[in-house]
C-alpha cells in the first residue's frame, strides 16, 4: 500500500522559482528534461521533485521566452531527446531571476527573524 505525500511533507515551489531553478541547472550544460529534473532533486537532496506536469509546460514558456534553445539529440541511452540549452538572454534573465529571489529571501527572513523589540509585547 502506497502513502500519499500530504502537503505539509513537500517542499511547494513558489510561482517562477521553476524558472529559476532550470535556467540555473541549464548553466551547467544542456540537458535534457528528464536530467534537468534529476539535476533540481540531486542539487537540492532530493527536497526538491519536479514533475513532468509542472517540468515540460515551464520549458516550453521558457523556449518561447526565448531564454533556452532546443534540440533534438541521442541521449546517453541511445534514445532521441530534446536538450534544451541557455541562451544569452536566458544568462540575463538568469541574474534578474537571482536577483528577485536574494530580495525574497531576504525579506522573508526579515519576517521570520524580527528585532528584539518587535518581539516584546
Amino acid at each position: 500500500m502506497t502513502k500519499k505525500i500530504s502537503y505539509q511533507n513537500r517542499i511547494e515551489l513558489l510561482q517562477g522559482t521553476l524558472d529559476l531553478l532550470v535556467l540555473q541547472t541549464l548553466v551547467w550544460g544542456s540537458q535534457h528534461g528528464y536530467g534537468i529534473s534529476q539535476a533540481i532533486r540531486n542539487k537540492s537532496s532530493e527536497a526538491l521533485r519536479v514533475d513532468r506536469g509542472s517540468l515540460y509546460p515551464a520549458l516550453h514558456r521558457l523556449e518561447r521566452e526565448r531564454w533556452i534553445v532546443a534540440e533534438w539529440k541521442i541521449s546517453e541511452n541511445g534514445q532521441r531527446a530534446k536538450y534544451y540549452r541557455l541562451t544569452s538572454l536566458g544568462k540575463k534573465q538568469l541574474s534578474s531571476e537571482r536577483s528577485r529571489w536574494t530580495r525574497l529571501t531576504e525579506a522573508i527572513a526579515g519576517v521570520l527573524s524580527p528585532t528584539s523589540e518587535e518581539g516584546k509585547g
